[in-house]
């Protein structure tokens, strides 16, 4: 009876765990997950290629970062105004301002400028802004392009200066009417960017070459 037990208990007796093997099995189990995870050869390649192709991007967003633009910037009434230094010819002093009859109420007159005669266009008129009266300080900012050249004036002039045209707001609901359509751009501090091309295209504002 006594050996029936023991033979029972020898047939119920767990197996002994071989730890090694286990070991050697999660060994090459890890080695296969560690194959399937990395990439390819073609994987790599494609990941290397766009890498590439955002490294040769960066350069094209830092320097469209750094647009601006250099403008003259000056006082027209009680607003601060600027216009493309690249458009501007030279600031001039107003004196010996001669009126033209028969022109618009925003053509003031015409100026000799060494020996050279310019018209010169009051904005202020032009965009209908409130009326500001002439002092010491008021400068004729002489503008032109190709084709065409006049005086603006200014109240006062501020300076250069450089704009960033990622700070532009090309929309602005408060500025309505004629200038609306003269103007770029509005920058955070409400600096109004001209538009110098179309001032400098616009058929209206050129004064008749007779009565020059």
């Amino acid at each position: 009876m006594k050996d029936e037990i023991t033979s029972g208990q020898n047939k119920s007796a767990p197996k002994a765990v071989d730890w090694q093997e286990v070991r050697s099995r999660l060994k090459t189990t890890q080695i296969a997950l560690d194959r399937e995870s990395a990439p390819t050869a073609e994987q790599m390649n494609k990941i290397l290629k766009q890498r590439a192709r955002i490294l040769a991007q960066e350069p094209q967003t830092v320097s469209s970062a750094q647009d601006y633009l250099d403008v003259v910037e000056f006082m027209l009434a009680y607003e601060r105004y600027g216009i493309e230094s690249v458009y501007v010819r030279e600031v001039y002093p107003l004196t010996e301002l001669v009126p033209l009859p028969g022109t618009p109420a925003f053509v003031l007159g015409i100026v000799n400028m060494r020996s050279q005669i310019v018209s010169v266009i009051d904005l202020k008129k032009f965009f209908g802004l409130p009326e500001k009266g002439l002092t010491d300080l008021n400068k004729i900012i002489i503008i032109r392009d190709e084709k065409m050249e006049y005086g603006i004036l200014a109240n006062d002039i501020i300076g250069v200066r450089k704009v960033s045209t990622n700070d532009m707001q090309v929309s602005i609901p408060a500025l309505t009417g004629v200038r609306a359509d003269y103007i770029r751009g509005v920058t955070g501090e409400s600096l109004i960017i001209l538009d110098a091309q179309k001032l400098l295209a616009d058929k209206g504002l050129i004064v008749n070459k007779e009565l020059s």
